[in-house]
């Protein structure tokens, strides 16, 4: 397995694994009320949901937009793990998925990119 391939079957994990998270969180773990449920469920489940197809083809628009998407996951941990309570675990947890996304999807984009612009080095006489 290439470098490229290894960078993106991470970043796919990651991303699945912060979708699973966020799903559980509001359906099972820590739910919000009734009335807020449909709506968090579309404000942290949708912008994954939107670049999911993008990210488990290996779109490098799609890779690289996600990443500026999962700041708010960033945000959205940040504010549990700053809190006491139940979140925390939670929180932390998010944020090294966050993380662990984010990095793996930089790489990826990077050695994308070298793959590419390497390609064209190589077929110019």
């Amino acid at each position: 397995m290439s470098r490229l391939q290894a960078a993106h079957r991470l970043a796919v994990t990651a991303f699945l694994a912060l979708f699973a998270l966020m799903a559980a969180w509001l359906l099972w773990l820590d739910p919000p009320g009734e009335a807020l449920r449909s709506i968090a469920l579309l404000s942290l489940l949708g912008p994954l949901a939107l670049t999911l197809r993008g990210v488990l083809q290996g779109r490098r628009y799609t890779v690289a937009w996600s990443a500026v998407v999962v700041v708010i996951y960033f945000v959205h941990g940040i504010t549990y793990v700053a809190v006491p309570g139940p979140g925390q675990a939670l929180g932390a947890l998010e944020l090294a998925l966050v993380a662990a996304y984010f990095t793996s999807a930089m790489a990826y984009l990077r050695l994308a990119t070298a793959a590419r612009t390497g390609s064209r080095e190589q077929r110019a006489p």
